[in-house]
């Protein structure tokens, strides 16, 4: 009522776009191909308002409107055409305030999208257009204003504040509520952001997001003359650091806890707005990174998310990736929620990280979903007690000894990683050893090892490769060759122990419509004893004259 009665009249000032999306996934709107939340809807010619909602993650995802972004990245007649279309259809359904999309989170997502994009959007309308978008903007600007607080801690909330923040500097007549919702989000930093920039999902890209976000409303803050709380400078601080720790050496983020590599060049933009050059030494939100040459390893070595933050999280512990200058070499499999709950759910278990698993189980039990259909999410409901890791640096190289109990209570058994990565980045030594260390491990172990004396505890330890790393079978099935797009070669041996193989693997990215294929290496063993341990090296064995070229380029990174 009060909107309708003071609509906003116009910009203080010329929105700029902030946000730009993926290209390939504004095609795949053009093309009638929507993928949200999993699922992929074939509309072509249709409304994105007309589609059939299979899952309300789907509606929400269309409300929030982070679609323009992809749209932008396009950026040619047909997107902006289509762009206008939609979200004037949108005002004409849903600007009463009624539907799905209004939910705090999703309206400051969208605030901040229909404002960044605001001059594409308001291109050739006539003056009733321009009317009914600033009404509907005052709208959506005075429900953040009375509902933010209804927002789940964490993103949903800061993208409700962020927006309100927007929202408050960039209309007019609305500049009353910008000093609230700085203290707001001053507030926010201070709760959500632990000392070591960490958030609680442990959730690296959702860590992007934030501070995306605070970037954002940090800079539309200074350029209206006004100054950020002092928790929301200091939690920007803290953040960037951890973020670059968590930064592969390829410019991508590591793959952890439902997160993905982050859009192209966002990170990089965050890390250059935030302001800080520092990176996190020591452990940055449960991650231990080892960087040597042109090699960049980063661990996972805290236990899994906790409370409600486990709805997303992985069983990952002691899982790594590597990287090797500007191509992905070992990987986790993924994200699996743009591809449907199963997906999902796979993406979640131990098989799905580069580390070792008793067959059959994770390193932290998957609770069943909660009534399982709409709105049901699987949580952990057993994570590792111990979960304990420490770095140093040897004449070897660098040394990352890590372990966890997470098989403790089914069978006994504790899993201990060494990794050794090689001053020159060329050369990573690993050690695995799962053994029944205490006297009650023991007992538990043998209790186990009775059900089935002949083949003991069997497990794997796998090393899930990028997809466009190339990889088969060498020496007489006594090694992997591993080639790299760069036209580098690696190798993987072991000590003997246990059984080699090169096995099938998929690669689960966000804005693709199905999963890539890939391979993974496997070792495969039985523990017979109290103790089994598989030695293996993954070494950089030669390389093409371009690659080696590369090589001696140094990757000049000033974020690194």
């Amino acid at each position: 009522m009060a909107a309708r009665s003071r609509p906003p009249t116009g910009f203080t000032s010329q929105p700029e776009p902030r946000t730009i999306g993926s290209f390939a996934r504004g095609r795949q709107l053009l093309n009638g191909n929507f993928l949200f939340a999993g699922f992929l809807i074939e509309g072509k010619g249709l409304s994105i308002w007309d589609l059939p909602m299979p899952d309300p993650g789907f509606e929400e995802a269309l409300h929030g409107a982070a679609w323009l972004d992809d749209l932008a990245a396009v950026g040619d007649r047909t997107a902006r055409t289509r762009a206008q279309d939609w979200v004037f259809d949108w005002i004409a359904r849903f600007g009463d305030g009624t539907g799905p999309g209004w939910t705090p989170d999703l309206t400051g997502r969208r605030l901040i999208r229909w404002i960044n994009h605001a001059f594409t959007l308001l291109s050739g309308k006539d003056r009733a257009q321009a009317q009914a978008f600033f009404l509907t903007l005052g709208q959506q600007t005075l429900f953040l204003a009375k509902r933010w607080k209804v927002a789940s801690p964490g993103l949903p909330r800061f993208e409700a504040l962020t927006g309100l923040v927007v929202a408050g500097l960039a209309l007019t007549g609305m500049e009353r509520h910008v000093r609230p919702a700085i203290a707001a989000l001053g507030r926010e930093c201070a709760r959500e952001i632990d000392a070591e920039g960490g958030i609680p999902t442990r959730n690296p890209e959702e860590l992007l997001e934030v501070l995306t976000l605070l970037t954002w409303a940090r800079q539309a803050l200074e350029e209206a003359g006004q100054r950020p709380d002092p928790a929301h400078l200091d939690a920007i601080t803290r953040i960037a650091p951890t973020l670059r720790a968590l930064r592969h050496s390829d410019g991508g983020l590591a793959r952890f806890h439902d997160g993905g590599r982050g859009l192209p060049g966002r990170l990089d933009q965050a890390l250059a707005a935030s302001g800080t050059r520092e990176m996190r030494a020591g452990r940055a939100m449960g991650f231990a990174r080892l960087h040597a040459g042109r090699a960049s390893l980063i661990a996972d070595a805290a236990p899994p998310p906790s409370g409600s933050a486990s709805a997303s999280a992985h069983a990952s512990t002691l899982a790594f990736e590597m990287t090797s200058g500007r191509h992905p070499l070992v990987v986790n499999c993924g994200s699996g929620a743009a591809y449907g709950r199963e997906w999902q759910r796979a993406g979640r278990a131990t098989a799905s990280h580069s580390t070792l698993a008793i067959n059959g189980y994770s390193s932290s039990r998957l609770g069943p979903e909660r009534a399982f259909g709409k709105g049901a999410r699987a949580y952990l409901d057993a994570v590792p007690k111990q979960v304990w890791a420490t770095t140093e640096t040897t004449p070897e190289g660098l040394h990352l000894a890590m372990g966890h109990d997470g098989y403790h209570v089914t069978h006994g058994m504790t899993h201990l990683r060494d990794l050794v990565l090689a001053p020159d980045g060329l050369t990573l030594n690993g050690r695995d050893t799962l053994g029944a260390m205490s006297a009650e491990d023991r007992r538990k172990f043998e209790e186990v090892l009775l059900a089935d004396p002949l083949h003991g505890v069997p497990f794997e330890i796998r090393f899930h490769l990028h997809p466009e790393a190339d990889a088969q079978i060498d020496m007489g099935g006594a090694a992997v060759s591993v080639a790299l797009k760069s036209g580098e070669l690696w190798l993987f041996r072991h000590d003997g122990v246990g059984e080699l193989s090169l096995e099938p693997s998929v690669y689960l990215e966000r804005g693709r419509l199905r999963p890539r294929a890939s391979q993974q290496i496997v070792l495969r063993a039985d523990v017979l004893d109290y103790a089994c341990q598989i030695g293996w090296t993954l070494t950089h064995a030669q390389a093409t004259p371009s690659a080696r070229r590369a090589s001696d380029q140094t990757d000049s990174d000033p974020d690194l």
